[in-house]
């Protein structure tokens, strides 16, 4: 038998169009010789949904949907489609009122339901607020052959493999008692660095422990801040990767399955990312890509400083939407570098895009007429350095808003976690392209970028980054070396550890404690920031869940003291006051 793996790029809520690609890629499997089809979870409305699932018009409208997707198919086709289906118990015994189900379509009908058992509320997942969980093993006979199907989640609890159980059931384990011939796995699983190599690892350990062949059908695209990769895979019951699809391209994926040996033949493996930098290139391609056609957007507008922070941003920009699509705006102060304009005018030259050259001195002048007499006795300060950037913020909402840009943020992870970004400045914009990327990587990736000649000017790549906002200013002069604040934070943000321990790894006790300061005042800050695009398991985003009026007590200094949160009030500019000798 032959099984296609339909690696789709929903858009949610866009129901004929996803039914569209449903029934598109319907027909190739049948060219190709398929006899059942499979789509990613929620293929029909797109994964995620979120609120549109508490919208009755939205639910009847897929179910709508679904029945004459049934009736367009192949009629020798069998289809596994995602959707959702009504608890029609929930009134009388409780629960919530949908399941995210996977449907059965075949010969015009739809044969049979199954309902997703593991519902995750960690990270960005939040189905226990929408779904009831499915209380049996799923499987389907399709010539003779029994076929278990389970829903993203369900894969994710083999005991043996974590070291504990996060759930009470483990579906495979089930699916393996039945004794069906194989077992496929519907996903929408979000993108991270590293991610592939986990899941494969992962599902081997589950093929050969329960020795049954596995598919894994994982959906691609960017939906918000989410990414998905796709990297659709097929595993023998000796855990060989047999068939693998590309990653973050739309593919249909061909897996055949041999009945007298119960195991699948070895087809079409598609290779991984040869490293990290190249997978997260890809993926906020992809993420900017999605974002601005999904939105309605066909240009991009952006600020030049000449920093690898925007130089980064516009040559993703460049790749996700094509060179004549990408504006950049240079935005020299008194306090500019020459270097600054120069490596920026570099840059644009090397991406092939359209600039235009904006001074701010004089608007930075009416500000300071307008603001003399109140300022009048004070020093210059964090409030004239944050007016600079709120001047650049303007001037490029401006442009987005006159020429219908979306327009991109250019700010890094080390900078989002420390709060050194202005709120209505820099921080301006409709998507924060490398908000989850630490400054570190950025580097790494420019590296990468020009690993077959300059396309990041090279004085980018080695000049000490400053945000120019005062006469000799570099980041330096606040922060500690990126090197030493992003091992901080990644042990801080990713790892959970304690100030105690991150010392004991290393670091110095009043730079931990300032870190840490630093990280909770600016709650506030994050909290009001453009989407930004996912590419790590702890992203500023909406699995990013922390009070902004709290103590934070739960990180506690070298001391063992909480951190108090202190006053936000003119509090959101670069400030970090936090000087390394």
């Amino acid at each position: 038998m032959k099984i296609a793996i339909a690696q789709l790029n929903p858009k949610i809520g866009d129901l004929s169009g996803n039914a569209g690609q449903i029934l598109q890629a319907a027909h190739k499997a049948v060219a190709s010789g398929a006899r059942l089809l499979l789509t990613p979870e929620l293929s029909l409305c797109g994964y995620p949904p979120r609120d549109l699932l508490l919208n009755p018009s939205f639910i009847a409208a897929m179910n709508t949907t679904l029945q004459q997707l049934a009736r367009d198919l192949p009629p020798n086709l069998a289809v596994l489609v995602g959707t959702v289906e009504e608890n029609f118990k929930a009134n009388t015994t409780g629960g919530k009122s949908l399941f995210n189900s996977i449907a059965l379509l075949q010969s015009g009908q739809v044969k049979q339901v199954f309902h997703k058992r593991l519902l995750p509320t960690y990270d960005v997942f939040d189905e226990n607020r929408y779904f009831e969980p499915g209380l049996q093993a799923n499987y389907f006979t399709l010539d003779d052959l029994h076929i278990g199907v389970t829903v993203c989640e369900d894969l994710w609890n083999d005991e043996e493999f974590w070291g504990k159980r996060s759930y009470a059931v483990n579906p495979i384990a089930d699916l393996a008692i039945l004794g069906v011939d194989l077992i496929v796995n519907l996903s929408a699983s979000p993108y991270s660095v590293g991610k592939q190599q986990f899941r494969e690892a992962m599902l081997k350990h589950s093929a050969v422990r329960f020795q049954q062949p596995l598919i894994y059908a994982n959906q691609i695209g960017g939906n918000d801040d989410l990414i998905f990769d796709g990297c659709s895979f097929a595993l023998s019951r000796q855990g060989e990767i047999v068939s693998r699809a590309r990653g973050f391209e739309t593919d249909l994926l061909i897996v055949e399955f041999d009945e007298k040996q119960r195991d699948f033949k070895v087809g079409k493996v598609a290779p991984i990312y040869d490293s990290a930098d190249a997978e997260i290139w890809q993926a906020l391609v992809l993420g900017v890509r999605d974002y601005a056609r999904k939105c309605g957007f066909t240009k991009v507008v952006l600020g030049l400083s000449g920093g690898i922070d925007s130089s980064l941003v516009a040559a993703i920009a460049v790749a996700a939407l094509g060179k004549e699509n990408v504006f950049g705006v240079l935005m020299p102060s008194p306090y500019s570098s020459d270097h600054s304009i120069s490596d920026a005018l570099a840059l644009g030259e090397n991406l092939g895009i359209k600039t235009t050259t904006l001074p701010i001195a004089e608007p930075m002048k009416s500000f300071d007429n307008s603001l003399a007499e109140l300022f009048a006795g004070t020093e210059f300060g964090i409030a004239e350095e944050n007016l600079q950037s709120r001047i650049r913020g303007n001037l490029l909402m401006a442009i987005a808003n006159k020429f219908g840009y979306l327009l991109l943020s250019t700010g890094n992870k080390s900078e989002m976690a420390v709060g050194y970004c202005t709120l209505y400045g820099d921080m301006n914009g409709g998507l924060a392209v490398i908000a989850d990327v630490p400054k570190t990587r950025v580097y790494s990736i420019c590296h990468w970028l020009n690993r077959n000649g300059e396309i990041i000017p090279q004085n980018v790549l080695t000049k000490a980054p400053s945000a120019e906002l005062k006469p000799g200013q570099v980041d330096q002069d606040s922060l500690p070396p990126y090197e030493i604040l992003d091992d901080i934070l990644e042990r801080l943000i990713h790892q959970h550890q304690s100030a105690a321990e991150i010392v004991s790894a290393g670091h110095d006790a009043v730079i931990v404690d300032r870190v840490i300061q630093m990280l909770a005042r600016a709650e506030f800050k994050r909290r009001q920031a453009p989407p930004g695009l996912k590419i790590t398991d702890r992203a500023f985003g909406t699995g990013w869940r922390m009070p902004i009026a709290s103590s934070w007590a739960a990180l506690k200094n070298t001391s063992g003291q909480s951190i108090p949160t202190p006053t936000l009030v003119g509090r959101d500019g670069k400030d970090t006051n936090l000087r390394i000798k």
